[in-house]
């Protein structure tokens, strides 16, 4: 039976949104919350960070190949990749695990907005405004957004002591269930799996 086309776009708007962010809001001793305030608020411009400059490159152009389907226009897929790399790799993170992140909550849609009000790349819930930040800071900026998500997932692990499943889903706020971790994870190996040298051609879903 056809669905009514209301009904239709509904399941389609919640299927996109099934995986969006919903951190749950927790007290941050002192220490924590200054140490990530310092973290939102360092204004240093974005750049790629590797061991070589051809190494960036190649890292660029493959990324960027990657991504042409869901982001046609090369300098804002390029720009995109750039910051994704540096705030990934400040906060200690893989860039690619990033990536695999976005893939699920956003799509890569900067302006995805969650049923419980995530917003971004990174589906970041606006209470860490007041937290960490300033509520005159645009989650829908891409640098912004992308900081708060890395600085978010950075705390999460710290917290989990580098387990990474429990700290994405505190990330997700399904925490000790497997499905979204996982979600994440086959994002991350399917779409931007990349070792330095190697030939690593994967064809993006």
């Amino acid at each position: 039976m056809k669905l009514p086309r209301f009904l239709a776009v509904l399941l389609a708007f919640l299927t996109a949104y099934a995986w969006a962010g919903a951190q749950r809001e927790e007290a941050l001793s002192s220490s924590v919350q200054s140490t990530m305030q310092r973290s939102i608020s360092d204004g240093a411009q974005p750049r790629l960070i590797f061991a070589s400059a051809a190494e960036g490159d190649a890292w660029l152009a493959e990324m960027s190949e990657r991504l042409e389907k869901r982001i046609p226009d090369e300098f804002t897929r390029r720009r995109l990749l750039v910051a994704v790399h540096y705030e990934a790799t400040r906060a200690g993170l893989d860039p690619q695990l990033v990536l695999g992140l976005i893939h699920v909550e956003s799509r890569f849609n900067r302006y995805a907005l969650s049923p419980v009000g995530a917003r971004g790349l990174m589906q970041v819930m606006p209470f860490w405004q007041r937290l960490i930040g300033s509520t005159d800071q645009s989650l829908f900026d891409i640098h912004t957004n992308l900081r708060y998500g890395c600085t978010i997932l950075r705390h999460y692990l710290d917290i989990e002591k580098g387990d990474l499943f429990r700290a994405l889903g505190r990330y997700n706020g399904s925490l000790g269930r497997a499905e979204y971790p996982n979600l994440v994870y086959d994002a991350w190996k399917s779409n931007y799996d990349w070792q330095p040298g190697a030939v690593n051609k994967v064809a993006q879903r």
